[in-house]
């Protein structure tokens, strides 16, 4: 049965920035203008990277695959579009600086915008016209990795293990960050399909419940939700406190079952598993009509941009293109970020391709961030403990920022370095301007760079 809303489900710690939804919420997911170029990336995901399988001036069809690797955990990538291979060098990326990418001429006469499958799901579909076989390789062939940013691949997630069985699946609806409605309008219009891709989830692991989980600023998807989801298909829509990162698994699993994934762990340790909604549709796109991830739906909005708005968009289309497809920058804007303001990635380089795990562009102005920390003097921290007050995971920030900045990493691993999330919640409250959360990833990346370079 769907559960009754209880808008008081949340977890320690976390803030309550602007949600500033309000320029792209209202904005049905639109189509793109086909781009003259593509750049896809074979590193879009945790794991082994893609090695390339065309060369220079091969012809490639939508949907092909392009991009594999054979390791268990990695994910391949396909053509969006049909073309020509132009070549295979290093481009920009938005986590790496530079990774190689394959880069595909558009035929600009032969190719038209892919259209979304959401029409063609109903109320009524049977998740058991599939086997679990055929789920767990439509998955994988499709190369659908976590599209809420993490880019961990899916069908790993979804391997059953008799040892330690799922227990309980959670759609992570929540969208927490500022400014992002991807989600959102997937949740709204892709509603059939989200649905679609939870129940062959749910029919290759067989949980024991199955819970979707929005925030309570988002009435009209907690309705629409409850609308498809029937009495007698076992699913409960749950409405969540709005608080920022409450879209953290760590987070919604606290918020939903009152349950703490160990440190370090991961959810299925406590026999959850958890899925962003846009995962869930690419899982339905796949399995049903033997679709890849190759376009996916990305928010582009923030004061800078001409015409906010929620678009379809092709992966490997450059930041700078589909910046333009809404009208172009303002001229006062000063900043693009790929993602929110809260976790994103400042680029300077709008040929930045985008990727599976890109949800959003958001580019602000002078005015918007005219007061912000980064033009602020940083000045000594005065131990007023706001930081260890938001961490949504219970460490101590300034402590662990500290160590970082004097050169003890292995006093910041002491502190858990590791666990941090980099949700920006400690840096978002520091009165002294401190960016805790930008020391704690340097932290983290030169730890992982001494690993390896041991190995």
């Amino acid at each position: 049965m769907i559960a009754a809303a209880k808008t008081r489900r949340t977890f320690p710690g976390g803030v309550h920035p602007p949600g500033r939804k309000g320029p792209s919420e209202n904005s049905a997911i639109q189509l793109v203008p086909v781009p003259k170029q593509l750049a896809i990336l074979l590193n879009q995901h945790i794991g082994a990277v893609c090695r390339s399988l065309v060369a220079k001036k091969d012809v490639v069809k939508a949907s092909q695959k392009i991009g594999e690797a054979d390791a268990f955990v990695s994910a391949p990538v396909h053509s969006p579009l049909n073309g020509t291979v132009k070549e295979i060098s290093l481009q920009p990326h938005p986590v790496l600086g530079r990774a190689m990418g394959i880069i595909i001429e558009v035929e600009a006469d032969n190719v038209a915008a892919k259209q979304p499958v959401a029409a063609k799901f109903g109320t009524e579909f049977d998740e058991n016209k599939f086997s679990d076989e055929q789920i767990l390789q439509a998955v994988r062939e499709a190369g659908i990795v976590g599209m809420g940013g993490a880019g961990f691949p899916t069908r790993v997630k979804l391997e059953p293990n008799k040892a330690n069985p799922i227990k309980t699946i959670i759609l992570n609806g929540c969208e927490c960050e500022p400014f992002i409605t991807c989600d959102y309008r997937v949740m709204l219009e892709w509603t059939e399909q989200v649905i679609a891709g939870i129940k062959l989830v749910r029919k290759v692991l067989k949980p024991e419940r199955c819970v979707i989980g929005i925030e309570d600023n988002k009435p009209k998807a907690i309705e629409a939700m409850k609308r498809v989801v029937g009495e007698s298909d076992g699913i409960e829509v749950v409405s969540l406190k709005t608080k920022y990162p409450q879209g953290g698994e760590r987070q919604l699993i606290k918020s939903i079952i009152d349950r703490d994934v160990p440190t370090p762990g991961i959810p299925p340790m406590i026999s959850v598993l958890v899925l962003n909604v846009a995962t869930a549709a690419a899982i339905a796109e796949a399995v049903v009509f033997n679709e890849p991830l190759t376009h996916r739906v990305v928010t582009v909005t923030g004061p800078g941009v001409e015409r906010p708005g929620n678009f379809y968009a092709p992966i490997g289309m450059a930041v700078g293109e589909l910046i333009d497809a809404c009208g172009g920058l303002k001229s006062d804007a000063v900043k693009v970020i790929l993602g929110g303001p809260m976790m994103g990635i400042s680029i300077a380089d709008l040929s930045c391709p985008i990727t599976k795990t890109s949800g959003a562009i958001t580019v602000l102005n002078a005015k918007e961030i005219g007061g912000a920390k980064h033009e602020m003097r940083e000045t000594a921290c005065i131990r007023c403990g706001r930081c260890i007050e938001t961490c949504p995971m219970n460490l101590n920030p300034t402590k662990i920022a500290h160590a970082v900045k004097h050169g003890l990493l292995d006093v910041a691993e002491d502190y858990h370095q590791s666990a941090c999330i980099e949700c920006g919640c400690c840096s978002y409250v520091c009165p002294a301007n401190i960016e805790l959360t930008g020391y704690i990833r340097t932290g983290k990346m030169t730890v992982a760079r001494k690993k390896q370079d041991s190995t």
